[in-house]
C-alpha cells in the first residue's frame, strides 16, 4: 500500500470537508477560497492519475480511495479531470478495486456537468416547496431501482434523512 499517497489524499479530503461550507456561504471571498481549493485538488488528482492511475482500495486503502472519489466529485470546473477519473474508476470497479456506489455518484456528476440527464438522481438541482429536487434524470421511473442496484437509498429515504434547509 502507498501510505504516503494515502495520507495526502486523506489530508486533501479533510481540507475539502473543512472548506465545503465556505463554498455554500454568501461570502464571495469564502466561495472563491472554496473554488481555488477544489481546483488545486483537481489539478493534483490529475497528476496522481498520471503517475498511479486511479487510487484504488488496494493501492491506498478504503479511506484514501474514498477521498480520491470526493476530490473528483468536487472538481466541477475541471470536467476533463472528472471524465478521466470516471473512466479510471469504471476500470477499478470492474476489477473489484473501487466502489460501485461512488462510481454512480461520479457518473451522475459528470453527466450533469455535461448538460445531460443523470441516471441515479444523486445530484440535486435545488429546493422546491422545501424539498430537494434532483437534476433531470434519464429515466425517472427507474431511478430508485437503479439506485438500489448500486447500494444507494431510494430518493425519498435520502430526502427524509437530509431535508432541505
Amino acid at each position: 500500500m502507498n501510505t504516503e499517497l494515502a495520507d495526502e489524499l486523506v489530508a486533501m479530503a479533510e481540507a475539502d470537508h473543512a472548506a465545503v461550507r465556505k463554498g455554500l456561504s454568501d461570502d464571495f471571498a469564502e466561495q472563491l477560497q472554496w473554488r481555488r481549493l477544489t481546483a488545486e485538488h483537481g489539478d493534483r488528482l490529475g497528476r496522481i492519475m498520471d503517475e498511479h492511475g486511479w487510487p484504488t482500495v488496494p493501492m491506498v486503502g478504503p479511506e484514501a480511495a474514498r477521498a480520491a472519489w470526493l476530490i473528483a466529485q468536487h472538481a466541477d470546473r475541471q470536467l476533463d479531470v472528472q471524465r478521466r477519473a470516471l473512466v479510471l474508476m469504471e476500470q477499478a470497479v470492474a476489477a473489484g478495486e473501487a466502489g460501485v456506489r461512488e462510481l454512480a455518484f461520479l457518473r451522475d456528476r459528470v453527466r450533469v456537468n455535461e448538460g445531460r440527464p443523470q441516471i441515479y438522481g444523486t445530484q440535486i438541482a435545488g429546493v422546491r416547496d422545501g424539498a430537494p429536487v434532483p437534476w433531470p434524470c434519464e429515466d425517472p421511473e427507474a431511478m430508485d431501482r437503479l439506485r438500489a442496484e448500486v447500494g444507494i437509498d431510494p430518493f425519498a429515504v435520502h430526502v427524509a434523512r437530509h431535508p432541505a434547509g
